[in-house]
C-alpha cells in the first residue's frame, strides 16, 4: 500500500510560516508568562499615559511611551529592569490584548517592533544579555542546583524573545512595508552582520553563549531560545537559499565562468517522489501467493530467515517490516535461496495512460563532468592505443581513432568548472608565488565578518552544537552524563495529573524537535555560505565537523522509524502564540490533547530530516575518506528505509548518498537493490564517466585515509594562516623602509645611561675607526 500513497505535499524553504516560527519561541510551560507581560505592561501604561487603548493612541504617544520603557531598562534595580523588559515584551508580541484576531496581532507586532527598533531597543537588550550571560553569581547557583526549571532563567528568556522577536520580524518581506521601514530594515540587517555589538557579529556572542552553556558553567541558559535566535541571525544577515543561488551566479559571472546549467531549487521543486522499496514483508507475501498459485513446493523456513536476518544497527521497531539483506553481502547466496530474485520482485503497478504522458522527457539534471576526467579519460586512451601519455595536455587527440575524437568532444560540452576550483588553484598561487601576486583583497561581506569572528573557536563551536544535537536526537537515551537541554521546558513544580504530565511529554518531543531544526538550519546556511565565500573556510567547518563524529551522529539520527518521526504530532494548536493570547481557552482533556492536527506530516521534522541529509551529502562528497566512513557505518539500510518517505527532495538527498557508496557495497547488494539502483538513475545527476554502478575492482584497492584527510588539513592551516595570522607573517615578506630621508628623520629615543656617556661612544664607535670614503660613495 505504501508505493499507492501520494507524494507529501511539502513545500521546502528557509523557515516554515510566521506564525509557526512565532509559536515555536514559547514553550507550553511558559504560557502563564504571556499574562504576566501584558499585567507589567499595563500597570505602567495606566501610571504615565491614559486608560485609553494602545492600538487608539496616535503616533507620537507610542513612541513617548516606547521611550519611557527603555529607559526602565537602565535603572539598577533588578526587579524593575525586569518589569520594564516584560512590557517591552508584551509590546513585541503586538500588545495582543487590544486585538480581537490574529492577523491584527501580527499587524500590531510589525508596527511595534519598528517602533521599539527605531528608539534603540536592540543595543540596549545586547548590553542586558551581555551582563546576564557574565552574571557569574546565576551561573554558579545554577550549577549547584540540583534541578534547574524554567525560574533560573527568566531574565534571560525575557531579553531573548524580544530579539528573537525583533530579528524574525524585520526580515519577512511585507510589500505593505513602509519606504523608511524598509530602509532600517537593511541598516539593522548591516549592523547585525558587522561587529559593532562588543566588536563581534550577534551570532559570535550567541555561539559564545553554546560553547558556555555546553561545557556545563552556565546550565541555566535557555539553550532553544539561543539557537532559534543564532540562526534567524544567520539567516537575516547571510541571506536564505535563494539569496545563495543569487550570490552563486553573480560570483560565477564575476569570474568568468559559463553560467550553472539550471536553476537547482527549480528542478528540486518540480520532481516527484519515487515509489519506495519495497520491504521484506511485501517481497514474501507476494511470493507466496505464487507459490500458492502455481502449486509449487512451500519454501523452507530457513530461506525466509535469509530476508529477515536481523540487523543489530536497526531499531527495534522497524523490524517486521524491513528487508535488510543490505548491510551483509552474502545474505543471499544462492544456494540458500532457491527462488530466482526477480521472481519475488512485486510485478510492476499498470499507469493509467493519462499519467504516464506527465512524466518529463529526458533526466531532470543536465550531467556535468570535471576536467580531472577528462585528463584521466585522455591519459587511459593515450596508454592503450598509442603507448604514451601527455600529463595534463587536453588538446591534443593525434592518433586516437575517431570515436575517441567524439568522445573528448561530448566530455567538453558538459564540462563544469566550480567556483571552489578557482579559488583552490588561486590559494595554491598565493602560497607559491606571495610576492607576485600582490596582496589579496578580501572582500568585507557578512560571511567574511561571521568566519572571521567565529574562527578562534571554530572547533568548539562545532562540538557543542553537536553535544546539543546528540541530546535532542529521538534515538538517544536519556544519558546521565549527557548535557541536559531541557532547563528552559520544566516548570518549578512537577506535573502532578496525568493531564498535565501528558501535556509536558509533549512539550519536551517538540522542544527536541525544534532543537533539531535549529542545529540543522545553523550548519547547512554556514556550510554553504562558507563553501560560496571560500573553500577553504568550508572545509575547515566541514572537517572539524567530521572530527567531531558529524557523520555517525547522523546516521544515529536517521536510524529510528523515520515515517513516524516524520508524521510525529508534537503540538497543541490551540496553546500556539498568537492563537492562545486571542481565543479563549479550551478546557483541555486527555482525548483533546492526542487529537493533535490532521496534517499528513510534521513540517519541521521533515525539514531538519532534509537539511541532515544535505550536510551528510556536504561533508562527504568527493571525499573518498569520508564516503568509506559511510561504508563502514553500515549506512546503507539506514538510508534505503529513510526513502520510505513520499517527498522527491528528501528522497533525492539520500540516493546521492547511496550513490556515494555504491560501488564498495559489493555486487550481491547492487543485485538486490535495483530498484534504488533505478531510482539513482532517474533522480540523480549523471557524471559522465562516472562508474559508480559497477566499480568491483575498488575494493582491492588500498587506501590512505589520513593521508587524504591529512593533505587537506595542511592546506586549510596554510590558508587560515596566510590570510588571517597577521602575527606569524614571514619577517623577509615584510616591507623595507631604506629612504634615506625618513629613516634620518625618525625620532629614536635613547636610555639614559647613554646620554650621560655618550661622547665616549662618539669616540669608540665613530671618530677611531677610519671610514674608507671611496668605499661608501661606489
Amino acid at each position: 500500500g505504501l508505493s499507492e500513497s501520494p507524494d507529501l505535499e511539502f513545500e521546502y524553504s528557509d523557515t516554515d510560516k510566521w506564525a509557526a516560527e512565532l509559536s515555536e519561541l514559547y514553550s507550553y510551560t511558559e504560557g502563564p508568562e504571556f499574562a504576566l507581560n501584558r499585567k507589567c505592561f499595563e500597570e505602567e501604561f495606566r501610571a504615565h499615559v491614559s486608560d485609553k487603548k494602545w492600538t487608539d493612541l496616535d503616533a507620537s504617544q507610542h513612541r513617548a511611551h516606547a521611550m519611557r520603557l527603555l529607559d526602565g531598562l537602565e535603572v539598577i534595580a533588578r526587579e524593575k529592569r525586569l518589569k520594564a523588559a516584560r512590557a517591552i515584551l508584551y509590546m513585541a508580541q503586538g500588545s495582543f490584548a487590544d486585538c480581537s484576531c490574529e492577523a491584527e496581532v501580527q499587524y500590531w507586532m510589525r508596527y511595534n517592533i519598528f517602533l521599539l527598533l527605531d528608539v534603540g531597543t536592540f543595543p540596549a537588550l545586547v548590553e542586558l544579555l551581555n551582563m546576564e550571560i557574565d552574571n557569574s553569581a546565576a551561573c554558579s547557583s545554577a550549577v549547584r542546583k540540583p534541578a534547574i526549571s524554567l525560574a533560573d532563567s527568566t531574565d534571560l528568556r525575557v531579553l531573548l524573545n524580544i530579539m528573537y522577536l525583533m530579528v524574525e520580524t524585520i526580515q519577512q518581506d511585507d510589500p505593505a512595508d513602509k519606504p523608511e521601514w524598509k530602509i532600517m530594515k537593511e541598516t539593522f540587517r548591516a549592523e547585525l552582520g558587522s561587529p559593532l555589538f562588543n566588536n563581534e557579529p550577534i551570532s559570535v556572542m550567541l555561539f559564545g553563549m553554546v560553547t558556555k552553556f555546553c561545557s556545563g558553567h552556565a546550565p541555566h541558559f535557555p539553550m532553544k531560545k539561543v539557537l532559534l535566535l543564532l540562526w534567524k541571525s544567520i539567516l537575516f544577515t547571510l541571506g536564505g537559499f535563494e539569496q545563495l543561488q543569487i550570490i552563486k551566479v553573480h560570483k560565477r559571472e564575476e569570474l568568468g565562468l559559463p553560467p550553472l546549467p539550471e536553476d537547482s531549487i527549480r528542478v528540486i521543486r518540480s520532481m516527484r517522489a519515487a515509489s519506495p522499496p519495497a520491504s521484506a514483508s511485501d517481497l514474501i507475501e507476494q511470493q507466496q501467493k505464487r507459490a500458492r498459485r502455481e502449486h509449487k513446493a512451500l519454501i523452507k523456513q530457513d530461506n525466509l530467515d535469509a530476508f529477515n536476518e536481523k540487523d543489530p544497527y536497526k531499531a527495534d521497531d522497524s523490524r517486521e517490516d524491513e528487508d535488510d539483506n543490505d548491510d551483509n553481502d552474502n545474505s543471499l547466496e544462492p544456494e540458500t535461496f532457491p527462488l530466482e530474485r526477480d521472481e519475488v520482485m512485486p510485478p510492476p503497478i499498470p499507469h493509467p495512460p493519462s499519467e504516464r504522458v506527465s512524466f518529463p522527457k529526458g533526466l531532470p539534471w543536465a550531467p556535468k563532468v570535471r576536467e580531472k576526467d577528462i585528463e584521466n579519460f585522455l591519459e587511459s586512451s593515450r596508454s592503450k592505443f598509442i603507448g604514451y601519455t601527455l600529463g595534463s595536455d587536453t588538446d591534443t587527440v593525434v592518433g586516437l581513432p575517431r570515436p575517441i575524437h567524439e568522445s573528448i568532444k561530448t566530455l567538453k560540452q558538459h564540462k563544469y568548472i566550480s567556483i571552489a576550483e578557482l579559488q583552490m588553484a588561486k590559494e595554491e598561487e598565493y602560497q607559491k608565488t606571495p610576492l607576485s601576486v600582490g596582496e589579496e583583497e578580501v572582500e568585507m561581506c557578512a560571511t567574511e565578518l561571521l568566519y572571521q569572528g567565529i574562527l578562534p573557536s571554530l572547533p568548539q563551536y562545532m562540538i557543542a552544537l553537536l553535544k546539543i544535537l546528540l541530546a535532542a536526537a529521538p534515538t538517544s537515551k536519556a544519558k546521565t552524563d549527557s548535557i541536559n537541554i531541557l532547563a528552559d521546558v520544566l516548570p518549578e513544580e512537577m506535573p502532578t495529573t496525568v493531564l498535565q504530565s501528558m501535556k509536558l511529554g509533549v512539550d519536551v518531543n517538540r522542544h527536541k524537535e525544534i532543537i533539531v531544526k535549529a542545529i540543522s538550519a545553523i550548519l547547512l546556511l554556514l556550510l554553504k555560505h562558507f563553501k560560496l565565500n571560500h573553500i577553504y573556510q568550508f572545509e575547515y567547518m566541514a572537517q572539524h565537523l567530521v572530527f567531531a563524529n558529524c557523520i555517525p551522529l547522523i546516521l544515529k539520527f536517521f536510524n529510528q522509524n523515520i515515517m513516524s518521526y516524520i508524521t510525529a504530532k508534537n503540538s497543541i494548536s490551540v496553546l500556539d502564540f498568537p492563537y492562545c493570547v486571542v481565543h479563549e481557552l479550551p478546557e483541555l482533556t486527555a482525548e483533546s490533547l492526542e487529537a493533535g492536527d490532521n496534517t499528513q506530516f510534521c513540517w519541521r521534522n521533515l525539514f531538519s530530516c532534509i537539511n541532515l541529509l544535505r550536510i551528510l551529502n556536504k561533508l562527504t562528497k568527493w571525499k573518498h575518506s569520508r564516503t568509506m566512513m559511510l561504508v563502514v557505518f553500515k549506512s546503507a539500510p539506514i538510508l534505503k528505509r529513510a526513502l520510505k518517505v513520499k517527498q522527491a527532495m528528501m528522497q533525492l538527498y539520500v540516493l546521492k548518498l547511496l550513490k556515494v557508496q555504491t560501488k564498495y557495497l559489493g555486487r550481491q547488494w547492487r543485485k538486490s537493490n535495483m530498484k534504488t539502483m533505478s531510482a539513482i538513475y532517474q533522480k540523480v545527476r549523471h557524471r559522465l564517466n562516472d562508474d559508480w554502478a559497477y566499480g568491483n575492482d575498488l575494493d582491492a584497492r588500498p587506501w590512505d585515509f589520513q593521508a587524504e584527510e591529512c593533505a587537506l588539513r595542511a592546506s586549510i592551516e596554510r590558508f587560515n594562516s596566510r590570510r588571517y595570522d597577521k602575527s606569524h607573517s614571514n619577517p623577509d615578506f615584510l616591507p623595507v623602509d631604506n629612504c634615506l630621508q625618513s629613516v634620518l628623520g625618525q625620532r629614536v629615543d635613547l636610555p639614559e645611561d647613554f646620554q650621560m656617556n655618550y661622547d665616549l661612544w662618539l669616540e669608540r664607535e665613530v671618530f677611531s675607526k677610519p671610514i674608507s670614503w671611496e668605499e661608501l660613495l661606489q
